[in-house]
């Protein structure tokens, strides 16, 4: 089928929303649209339509302003968590890495047992990449005094240059032993861990690129520990696996084992005191969520 829909000036996507139905001063609404773009904003407007696209009563323009709103600082909370869990599980994977295999070792694809060769080479050839890309100064003074022996910096070099989907790489491929040894830091197993960073990654992503947070399902769901070992889990409250809040409930998880969960619990617990209009549920938040004993301060 072709695409024949013409493009349509901000006044006329102004009308068409105000034709459907939606409350808003014309000249406030053409100001939003000539900064967030329609579709951008439509996925807001979309909970508030009824099957003939006409918007339900009473929807305004400040309703669906303040969720925008919502998302986006939501967004920025949860990187700020992101980069935190980045920058120490890089910082433990190193280590344990280093220790076990020395600072060199990733040049080679036995470094990497648990991942095929194809993909330990395209890896490779990537981190090399980026590692010829970087303009960080410690790379600079590496190349310099040591350039003509060692092609690649050490391993604790090299993961600060590495984006969050190499590191997972990195996690994924190598020895079982190892990953043990660094989720049980956090004290979950090494396929749990992994679940959850697989699961944080694509969240990041999402809000790399100023995607929607809110009423958006999961699409690659975490694993929950289990019920008998990890009770806290599930009673009195279980956290949901297909829903925003089970990677809220990660992220607060894993800084709370770096001792970094209670400034950005306290940034979070704001947001939601400021917005006591969005309805918890559309970012999957369970009924009597905060008798969650992974929650309560």
């Amino acid at each position: 089928m072709r695409f024949d829909k013409p493009p349509l000036t901000l006044e006329q996507q102004a009308d068409l929303l105000l034709a459907r139905g939606l409350l808003a001063e014309r000249e406030v609404l053409l100001r939003r649209l000539s900064t967030v773009n329609y579709y951008r904003l439509s996925t807001y407007l979309y909970p508030f339509r009824n099957a003939d696209h006409m918007f339900r009563k009473d929807t305004t323009l400040e309703l669906v302003w303040q969720r925008y709103s919502f998302d986006r600082r939501l967004r920025l909370i949860v990187l700020d968590a992101v980069e935190r869990i980045e920058v120490a599980v890089r910082t433990r994977i190193a280590y344990v890495v280093a220790q076990e295999h020395g600072p060199f070792a990733y040049d080679s694809p036995l470094f990497l047992p648990e991942i095929s060769l194809d993909t330990y080479t395209k890896w490779f050839l990537e981190i090399r990449e980026e590692i010829d890309r970087s303009h960080e100064p410690f790379i600079h003074h590496f190349r310099l005094k040591y350039g003509e022996d060692h092609c690649i910096p050490p391993i604790w070099m090299a993961v600060e240059v590495m984006s969050f989907g190499k590191m997972l790489t990195l996690y994924r491929g190598i020895d079982r032993k190892l990953k043990k040894q660094i989720a049980s830091h956090y004290n979950v197993s090494d396929t749990v861990f992994l679940s959850w960073l697989v699961s944080i990654n694509h969240v990041r992503n999402i809000c790399a690129h100023h995607g929607r947070l809110i009423g958006r399902p999961l699409n690659l769901q975490p694993k929950i520990p289990r019920e008998q070992k990890y009770p806290d889990w599930h009673e009195p409250v279980k956290i949901p696996r297909d829903q925003l809040f089970s990677i809220l409930t990660i992220l607060r998880y894993i800084l709370s084992a770096d001792d970094q969960a209670a400034s950005w619990s306290n940034a979070l617990f704001e947001l939601l005191l400021d917005s006591q209009n969005i309805p918890l549920e559309v970012i999957g938040f369970p009924a009597n969520w905060d008798r969650s004993r992974l929650w309560i301060q």
